[in-house]
């Protein structure tokens, strides 16, 4: 993998957090590619890099460590297929699933401001939680907003959203984005609700199989997920390298 091709400069993540970010693109390093991203950092004033390690690489998490970067978060990857419709049969047991409407988005952006605490974001501290909170509020607008094919909400009886989930589809495999419950309505299996009325989405649609990626921390969304059928695909580990701090 040749020095461009090492490292990518994110735009987005950059202009939203107000500082140069980048990623590694790969998941495995070894010390001469550890040495040309040192370089490439230094070439492009990076100040914040994003390093997705594979977990089973000894010789990566040690290279990781010994080089500036930090540790924030185990990424979980899950995944069922939909052959075994029983996943996806369920109903709610409490209020309603709908696609979202617009009038949904400021309850959504309340909810998003509060329930995504076990990302690696908020595990960075130089990253300030005012602006995490801000990430996961336009991440969930922008997916009412055609950045992801349909967010379903969970309603009270008055027709408010208390959780969301979003859903995007590629080819024959669909995605979970964002899952969040309320804090005043969890507890009433909400998170598995949603999760088996997104299957259900999915399945409608000639999807096969569905993948999610949650964190390590997350245990409350992990047993959603495997309630519903899925099962680990893989683990990686997530660094963060700030220059200078």
């Amino acid at each position: 993998m040749g020095l461009a091709d090492l490292c990518r400069y994110l735009d987005w993540d950059s202009e939203f957090f107000g500082c140069r970010i980048a990623r590694v693109t790969a998941g495995r390093l070894s010390p001469d590619d550890m040495d040309r991203v040192a370089t490439w950092c230094t070439t492009h004033a990076i100040d914040c890099l994003y390093f997705l390690a594979d977990a089973d690489s000894a010789e990566t998490v040690r290279l990781a460590e010994d080089n500036g970067f930090r540790f924030v978060d185990t990424r979980v990857t899950l995944e069922t297929r939909l052959d075994d419709r029983s996943a996806h049969e369920r109903r709610a047991a409490h209020g309603v699933i709908r696609v979202s409407t617009p009038s949904d988005v400021p309850a959504l952006r309340a909810i998003a401001r509060a329930s995504h605490r076990d990302s690696r974001f908020y595990y960075d501290a130089n990253f300030a939680d005012a602006r995490c909170d801000a990430l996961y509020e336009t991440w969930i607008e922008q997916s009412c907003h055609g950045y992801a094919d349909v967010v379903l909400v969970a309603a009270d009886a008055a027709n408010q959203p208390v959780g969301y989930i979003s859903c995007q589809r590629t080819d024959r495999e669909g995605q979970i984005g964002l899952l969040a419950v309320d804090a005043r309505a969890q507890g009433k299996g909400l998170g598995q609700t949603l999760v088996s009325e997104s299957l259900r989405w999915f399945a409608e649609r000639g999807m096969t199989q569905v993948t999610v990626v949650t964190q390590g921390r997350n245990s409350r969304s992990q047993r959603a997920y495997q309630a519903c059928g899925f099962l680990t695909r893989s683990m990686q580990h997530w660094y963060h390298r700030w220059v200078g701090r």
